[in-house]
């Protein structure tokens, strides 16, 4: 399996692009995985876009310095930044529509894994009134010594997009800065008329503090490189 590390962000329209020409290179060239820091975007669902407050929603992203994208996948509106990791993993398959729920599980579970790393405390599962919704969030608790003891928080969340002969699995994680995530989704969904609670918006950093995406980046390498046998990718290359 080759390992792409993006050095840096194209922009958010460009990137989005890159991984659906990945996509479609992926049945000749390979299983992918891809690793980047995003440039700041809210990227919104196609139910957003229906909504009569769109537009409004996608001039206080652009007022707060972040990008509107309108994605093929996912639900509602999420916000990510410099600050983030996206793994996007591509591969091909006969039937692609056939392990979907089997994707969300096992790439759920080895986000988890690579935060327990970090001795993170960290689970698969919604929380209730997190943003972009979703039963595969991955969300983390705070620790006992926090000024909110137990208070959990969404970390990442995962989507996929299946076409013929392939898939494409994109985690988006939560590592540093969730401060500027939770104000910029707190006008886009006002604007969208959505509720939603934004002390559900949290980073790893707000869990351990002083990580960064360096270190959450060895952590799913090193995931990556004890499933790889059981994925039946063999060695994992740069």
């Amino acid at each position: 399996m080759k390992i792409l590390r993006q050095r840096e962000s194209l922009g958010a329209q460009q990137d989005y692009e890159s991984a659906m020409t990945l996509l479609a290179d992926v049945r000749r060239s390979g299983p992918v995985l891809r690793l980047y820091e995003p440039a700041p975007t809210v990227a919104f669902g196609r139910r957003d876009e229906l909504r009569p407050g769109f537009a409004d929603a996608s001039r206080a992203a652009r007022e707060s310095g972040f990008e509107p994208l309108v994605r093929k996948v996912g639900g509602r509106a999420a916000a990510y930044h410099g600050g983030c990791l996206i793994i996007d993993h591509l591969e091909s398959a006969e039937d692609p529509t056939s392990g979907i729920q089997d994707r969300y599980r096992l790439f759920g579970d080895m986000i988890v894994a690579a935060l327990e790393e970090l001795e993170v405390e960290a689970d698969v599962g919604e929380i209730p009134g997190e943003y972009c919704a979703g039963e595969h969030s991955v969300h983390g608790t705070h620790p006992a010594a926090s000024s909110t003891p137990g208070r959990k928080v969404k970390l990442a969340g995962t989507a996929q997009r299946v076409v013929a002969g392939a898939w494409y699995f994109s985690t988006v994680l939560v590592v540093e800065q969730s401060e500027p995530i939770r104000s910029v989704l707190t006008d886009v969904y006002a604007a969208l008329d959505l509720d939603w609670d934004p002390t559900t918006a949290g980073a790893v950093d707000d869990l351990r503090p002083g990580t960064t995406v360096a270190d959450v980046e060895r952590g799913i390498r090193k995931v990556y490189g004890m499933y790889s046998e059981y994925l039946g990718y063999g060695q994992l290359t740069d």
